[in-house]
């Protein structure tokens, strides 16, 4: 049987939003499922205590109320429905990130049009990239119960690094063979006799 964490917080009254947020952003980044506004659901793990038991401790020492406890969902039917809301969830994420990905094969491409293959633009697409692993990396650690869509969202980052290892060459060849302007304007022939 799998053990889950039942957590529950809540922040004082008349207190500033600031909390709550912090509270809800922590354990919605660790994957939490919410069964209502102030309760959620964690698989129990190492990771996941650590993430519940910190935003839990900053809220009672800041006013507020939470409380971590070990459980197990008795009913398999009910169990399969929050592993289902979870998976979802993480689905929904990756099919996000495979979509941004397309924005950036699609501003490469762009840019290459463009005749724009320099190093300025190799920056701003490695800031892209860095931050789409990044995306990648947060969400597969949320992904408890491996949902459909990891395969095809890491194949989407691996083939943004590879689009952009092409743009790299091209902005690298386009820096280096790059003619010198030519000193002053073009003279033309005139034949003196056509006047």
């Amino acid at each position: 049987m799998r053990d889950w964490l039942l957590i529950s917080v809540s922040t004082p009254r008349g207190g500033s939003s600031t909390l709550r947020v912090y509270a809800w952003r922590n354990l919605r980044g660790a994957g939490a499922h919410y069964l209502q506004q102030s309760v959620c659901l964690l698989p129990a793990t190492p990771a996941t205590t650590r993430a519940a038991t910190k935003v839990v401790t900053r809220l009672r020492a800041e006013g507020g109320q939470g409380d971590v406890v070990r459980i197990h969902l008795l009913d398999p039917r009910h169990e399969a429905r929050v592993i289902d809301a979870m998976q979802a969830e993480r689905t929904d994420e990756y099919h996000e990130l495979i979509e941004s990905t397309r924005q950036f094969h699609e501003e490469l491409e762009c840019e290459r049009i463009r005749g724009r293959a320099m190093y300025t633009e190799l920056e701003e697409s490695d800031a892209d990239l860095a931050r789409y692993k990044n995306w990648l990396a947060a969400v597969r650690a949320r992904d408890y119960f491996d949902a459909p869509g990891r395969a095809e969202a890491t194949a989407a980052v691996a083939s943004c690094e590879a689009a952009l290892a092409g743009f790299e060459s091209e902005a690298l060849s386009a820096e280096l063979d790059e003619p010198t302007p030519r000193a002053g304007p073009r003279l033309r022939a005139v034949d003196p006799s056509s006047d």
